[in-house]
């Protein structure tokens, strides 16, 4: 007898499932060997499930059939007053906005301690060149802008001065301090003081936006550096909207050719820059050539000044096509800046102010502009720090302005009064919260204002 017979005979040792009974017709032994196949069941979705899935919404089109996209909400992040006409219940009868009656800027040595308005100009730094965000959001809770006169802002106006006849080689310096101290208001007062004695002025209030890849660049082989048009295109236009009149005064020494555009000698500088405003891919260009023409130009004095200065020397956020981190001064606006502070190239009569960022924990202040301003280190230096060689020539030259860590009570006390007129304070104790507040902050002028004043308005 052959194996297979015998296994025939003997039948399957594994349990027999219903297919199996099927083909033989035997019959089913155990209901626990049947094989079950369920289909899976189509679920009916509700009523809301229908309403919510796969809903398409109307496209909108224009004249020539292409899509219209909806216009996303901007978030500001900032405070905005309630304008006095919409206060018109009876509840706010007693708390009517007032505006401040303050005198007006005027940094002399008679003024220290006061608080000062800013005259509302056609030509506003402010206004066209734009604020830090904190000096944003104080100005718009404020009924107007202001400040206080304090005694570095007499000594810095007295450099200034001094420097409006001499080269800005020998008027190069950096506002330094604790974070919090003023820095942008010392540099925003210097600005208005410039505008309102007839300089040029060019501000730069955040010049990390330079470096943090927030505007498009793209390399120009000619100058071997990554060009930023959208910048450029922007920072003449305020440059313009801010010193019109006294850019329209000024002409060009010298012919310049712009790919297949000509300027000829003896152009306005408002036109020329206006060249810009018609051909924005050119606006690179032509900030290079207005800066060449400010530099050797006599008429006027010229103040470039430039908050979060230290981003500039920091690692940027832009990528080459390898992916390899670019260099601040192979892009052409961080570039121009640091030739400006470092001397390589110099207004005729003029100074460049800069002004560190302390608090910011990106782009924090680097070993080479540390080492050139000789301020402290947060920790022991070793012989192993390392340091550019290309961004220690850009540091040649600077020097420090040292801004006061702490308000004087004089100082504070005029701060208190612009924010208590200005009914920020829900407290009537008044002598009782100036002096807490001033002992919690130890001083400083952002966390008074901030952590102090303002923190009234949550109890």
């Amino acid at each position: 007898m052959s194996m297979l017979a015998g296994v025939a005979r003997a039948g399957p040792s594994y349990p027999i499932f219903q297919q199996n009974v099927l083909r033989s017709g035997a019959t089913l032994v155990s209901p626990g060997f049947q094989q079950k196949r369920n289909m899976a069941k189509v679920v009916k979705a509700t009523e809301k499930q229908r309403s919510a899935g796969f809903s398409r919404k109307p496209v909108k089109r224009d004249a020539r059939g292409e899509i219209i996209e909806e216009k996303k909400e901007k978030s500001l992040g900032a405070f905005r007053p309630l304008s006095v006409a919409n206060l018109v219940d009876e509840t706010f009868e007693s708390e009517k906005r007032s505006v401040l009656n303050l005198p007006a800027f005027a940094p002399t040595q008679s003024m220290i301690g006061k608080a000062t308005e800013f005259p509302i100009l056609e030509n506003d730094p402010a206004r066209i060149y734009g604020l830090p965000k904190k000096m944003l959001l104080e100005f718009r809770i404020l009924s107007k802008p202001c400040s206080v006169i304090r005694s570095v802002t007499v000594k810095s106006v007295e450099l200034l001065n001094k420097a409006k006849d001499t080269s800005s080689l020998d008027t190069r310096f950096v506002l330094t301090g604790r974070a919090g101290c003023g820095k942008s208001f010392l540099m925003l007062q210097l600005v208005e003081h410039s505008i309102m004695n007839d300089w040029i002025v060019l501000y730069i209030p955040r010049a990390k936006k330079l470096v943090d890849s927030t505007t498009p660049h793209e390399y120009d082989l000619r100058t071997r550096t990554y060009f930023q048009p959208a910048f450029s295109f922007q920072t003449l236009q305020r440059l313009q909207a801010a010193n019109h009149s006294k850019l329209s005064a000024l002409t060009t020494q010298k012919k310049h050719v712009f790919q297949k555009r000509e300027v000829p000698l003896g152009t306005n500088l408002t036109d020329l820059i206006g060249v810009a405003l018609k051909d924005p891919p050119l606006a690179p260009l032509i900030l290079e050539a207005v800066m060449s023409e400010l530099s050797t130009q006599t008429k006027s004095p010229v103040l470039f000044a430039v908050d979060d200065f230290q981003a500039l020397y920091c690692r940027t956020a832009y990528r080459d096509p390898h992916f390899v981190a670019i260099r601040p001064y192979h892009l052409s606006v961080p570039r121009l800046i640091m030739d400006f502070a470092s001397g390589k190239r110099a207004f005729a009569k003029g100074a460049f102010v800069g002004a560190i960022t302390s608090s910011d924990t990106v782009y924090k202040l680097p070993l080479e502009l540390r080492d050139a301003l000789g301020l402290p280190h947060e920790r022991f230096p070793t012989p192993y720090d390392k340091r550019s060689r290309a961004l220690v020539e850009y540091t040649t030259g600077l020097k420090a302005l040292h801004v006061p860590e702490q308000l004087s009570v004089t100082e504070a006390a005029s701060l208190f009064e612009v924010w208590k007129d200005d009914k920020a304070l829900v407290s009537t104790m008044h002598d009782e919260v100036f002096l807490s507040k001033y002992t919690e902050s130890s001083g400083n002028a952002r966390d008074f204002v901030w952590k102090g004043l303002l923190s009234t308005l949550e109890t």
